[in-house]
């Protein structure tokens, strides 16, 4: 597969990015340079590798722990339509996806009528945490979170019932 995600890094195995054991994948490249940030070297669009999208699959299919794939970052939307496309195909897999965005839900359903990218990684996703992280909402008890503002969303609940509802992970 030639599509390729630019990222910082992966983590095969990963137990603090999601419920379950996971692979986590690091985008790289993000707007919201939120102060107090848990990972600023994903922040610069000029820095991280490319990565093909069937070189991650590959890591996916080769452990059968694994529950799911998380995508953060930086900013997965930054890089909708490739990240879209490999959660897609992540869930034909039978595994679920969890996407990190500095992005409000309601920011999100603003664009994607007009970023098709966005709609596609939206879609593609069962769990979204979203919300720029806020130093001083932070709170070290959340699981899966930074801070106080940031929410656990079930995607597909949400969109049928075009309202954020919360996903119970914790």
């Amino acid at each position: 597969m030639k599509e390729r995600i630019k990222i910082a890094g992966i983590m095969q195995e990963s137990i603090v990015d999601g419920p379950g054991l996971r692979l986590a994948v690091f985008t790289q490249g993000c707007v919201h340079n939120c102060a107090g940030c848990h990972n600023p070297e994903t922040h610069s669009f000029d820095a991280g590798y490319y990565v093909s999208i069937g070189e991650i699959l590959e890591m996916l299919q080769g452990n059968s722990l694994l529950e799911g794939m998380t995508l953060s970052g930086g900013e997965p939307f930054h890089q909708g339509r490739l990240c879209g496309i490999l959660a897609e195909r992540t869930k034909k897999m039978g595994l679920n996806v969890l996407t990190y965005t500095g992005y409000t839900y309601e920011e999100l359903m603003y664009e994607i009528d007009f970023n098709p990218g966005w709609k596609k990684l939206l879609y593609s996703t069962d769990i979204l945490i979203d919300g720029r992280f806020d130093i001083n909402r932070r709170n070290l008890l959340l699981k899966f979170r930074g801070s106080e503002n940031q929410r656990i969303i079930d995607v597909k609940k949400s969109l049928e019932q075009n309202r954020v509802i919360l996903a119970d992970i914790e």
